[in-house]
């Protein structure tokens, strides 16, 4: 992988080119991309805080994370995010 696309840091780019080498993504797709992310991060992170508060919590665990994605998100896209995002911690957690 080239280290433009490290220092780049958007998973996508990597993603597509491993689905298929010919196909790449223009600027302004990779900007709404950047957008679309910040967004869903900002939103789950203010809904995960404010259920942490709700519930007198000072601390954001994955159970907050968790139950935002699946207020924020419809049906079997909060059921996949939640399951990818599960197996990417373990996977994080069994390289330690």
């Amino acid at each position: 992988m080239p280290e433009k696309q490290l220092r780049r840091g958007n998973s996508y780019v990597v993603i597509s080119e491993n689905a298929d080498t010919d196909i790449g993504i223009s600027s302004k797709a990779m900007s709404i991309m950047n957008s679309f992310d910040n967004d869903i991060f900002e939103r789950t992170a203010a809904e995960a805080s404010r259920l942490a508060h709700y519930n007198k919590r000072s601390t954001i665990t994955s159970r907050e994370i968790q139950t935002a994605v699946r207020l924020l998100l419809p049906g079997e896209l909060a059921k996949h995010a939640v399951s990818e995002g599960t197996k990417a911690v373990t996977k994080i957690y069994d390289s330690c």
